[in-house]
């Protein structure tokens, strides 16, 4: 069902933008932005592992491909907010920011922390993604346009 509205994707995007932002990027740019406001601890920040699968060509069937280390966390503001984390690595602080980011984005500073946080994190992941493609667009070869050595 594609074609269904999902009321979490904006959360489900400021979460996946701030868990592939390199280390201690997030806690830049939110501190730049804003002071940390006083939180409780739901889940402390903890260090685990989680099983990664797989598929063959995408259509095969499911396999386990490793197991992968996660650091996880939970928070809740004063006001109320809750907010998760999930990383890859064994990154406490950086967990610990983006629960708090999640919680804060779910409050009136919503709008100054999209501007402030994750419109930069969304710039620099847009450019490494196009530096990437730039750089293996120069290796690809176009065998239709080589010149044969028979005519």
């Amino acid at each position: 069902m594609k074609d269904s509205f999902d009321p979490h994707a904006p959360r489900k995007a400021w979460l996946g933008l701030m868990a592939k932002a390199r280390p201690g990027r997030v806690a830049a740019l939110l501190d730049a932005a804003m002071a940390r406001p006083a939180f409780t601890w739901l889940r402390a920040p903890e260090i685990g592992s989680t099983m990664v699968r797989g598929r063959m060509g995408g259509t095969g069937a499911p396999f386990n491909l490793g197991e992968v280390t996660v650091t996880r966390c939970a928070l809740t503001l004063d006001t109320g907010e809750v907010g998760h984390a999930y990383l890859q690595g064994r990154r406490k602080a950086d967990a610990e920011v983006t629960a708090l980011v999640d919680a804060l984005m779910q409050t009136t500073a919503a709008d100054r922390l999209r501007d402030a946080v994750l419109a930069p994190l969304e710039a620099e992941f847009t450019a490494t993604r196009s530096a990437r493609a730039d750089k293996a667009a120069a290796t690809k070869v176009d065998f239709f346009t080589m010149v044969r050595g028979e005519d």
